[in-house]
């Protein structure tokens, strides 16, 4: 254990850094999946979305964010092979290389996944720094399915809200007095569905351990409260003569940008407290082994420390402040055209397709989900309202991620393990 006596300060001051770093790459690249299609609605514009993210990803990273982690990652990696000494070096390249790929993807304006760059890059380090068998390959398979299982789901689920949003309001008589009529049904329905997200995933790890039932009339009593604010909300707009002659339908997204408002502070909540883990998880890791001596069972589960969470919530809002608004500006403008309408059907199919994935234990991506919901809804308008050239550019990105996170994490821990072994 002489790595972490002699360099145990260096090492858990250099795990923080890496650690903020990826927090940074997820709030830069992951928070388009919260705000991508309001801003792309223009349901809010690109300052309203940075500052109720800033407000709500901060929030739900800090306050349910605290999930107890298993010190490796979605059971990836034989915690038995591995020595603490490889265990610290191991989750810091591993964090180094989900970052640097993060930076490249948030410069370029591609939404990749952040689950599984850090997967790739712990699959990286164990496979190669230890042994291909310290790997769990049958863990692999579940991501490997997600990747087309997610977005096909979440199309399949947009697609037909957004053709019941046609049949029920637009392709009616009188569009603007059926959005009135039927929008407050959505909005029960979108309180209800991240609401339930939120408290299974979420709000149980800082104390509330609803059981099923109980989170079931919670979020039902949600979405009734949801309902009546928007109900509340929508009874000051009315109909827009002027704007309809420019745009039939101005006046009917009118009232979807009230419901775009409501689904913006939600996600943004529930991504803030599921995704803050792909930053703090490993982090979390290093700091027990080094806080313990070298001495932390490394198989066992390891409760993440306020203070780290904290670090991963404030690299999350510095992240999306200052590179989010390029990937916002591929999911939100570049895939097809969305109006809050068509937004709202996105966010809808993201939040019900994470929701019924967590409840079958599928390994998801929200960004997966969230492109392909923005895909689903652009196709009930037909496939020429899809834009194909940025649609195979991020293809490309998501198929390389989890090889590049390996390949960067492998370069990484052989530089460290140079440096202190």
């Amino acid at each position: 254990m002489s790595l972490i006596a002699d360099y145990g300060l260096v090492l858990l001051l250099l795990a923080c850094l890496f650690g903020f770093f990826m927090a940074w790459g997820v709030g830069a690249n992951d928070v388009a999946n919260a705000m991508g299609t309001s801003v792309g609605s223009r349901a809010l514009t690109i300052k309203q979305a940075i500052l109720i993210a800033m407000v709500f990803e901060f929030a739900g990273a800090y306050l349910a964010g605290g999930e107890v982690t298993d010190t490796i990652k979605n059971g990836i990696v034989d915690a038995t092979m591995i020595t603490p000494d490889l265990m610290v070096l191991g989750m810091m390249s591993a964090l180094l290389a989900a970052g640097t790929w993060l930076l490249v993807a948030s410069t370029r304006g591609w939404p990749v996944s952040t689950t599984h760059s850090i997967v790739g890059a712990v699959i990286g380090f164990a496979a190669v720094g230890v042994s291909m068998d310290a790997v769990n390959w049958a863990g692999v398979g579940p991501i490997v399915a997600s990747w087309v299982v997610s977005p096909l789901l979440s199309g399949f689920v947009a697609f037909w809200l957004f053709v019941s949003v046609q049949k029920l309001i637009i392709d009616t008589d009188n569009p603007f007095l059926n959005a009135k009529r039927f929008v407050p049904l959505y909005m029960f329905i979108t309180g209800f569905m991240v609401s339930i997200m939120t408290l299974t995933k979420g709000l149980k790890h800082i104390g509330l351990n609803l059981s099923t039932s109980e989170g079931f009339l919670l979020s039902m009593g949600v979405g009734g409260v949801v309902m009546l604010l928007g109900i509340a909300l929508l009874s000051r707009i009315k109909i827009d003569v002027e704007a309809d002659k420019d745009f039939h339908y101005a006046s009917v997204e009118k009232v979807f940008a009230v419901l775009m408002i409501f689904t913006a502070c939600a996600m943004a909540f529930a991504h803030g407290s599921n995704d803050v883990a792909n930053a703090v998880g490993p982090l979390a890791a290093i700091v027990g082994v080094i806080q313990s001596g070298g001495e932390a069972v490394i198989g066992t589960k390891s409760a993440v420390p306020g203070w780290v969470l904290l670090l991963g919530a404030v690299g999350i809002v510095i992240g999306l402040a200052t590179y989010g608004y390029k990937v916002i500006a591929t999911i939100g403008k570049e895939i097809t055209e969305l109006t809050p309408s068509r937004g709202f059907a996105a966010e809808l199919a993201t939040a019900t397709t994470v929701v019924g994935a967590s409840a079958m234990g599928l390994p998801v991506s929200t960004t997966h989900t969230l492109v392909g919901a923005v895909l689903g809804v652009g196709l009930a308008r037909g496939i020429g309202a899809l834009n194909l050239g940025v649609i195979g550019k991020i293809f490309i990105s998501w198929l390389i991620t989890l090889p590049v996170g390996a390949a960067l994490s492998i370069f990484f821990f052989f530089i460290l393990r140079g440096i202190f072994l």
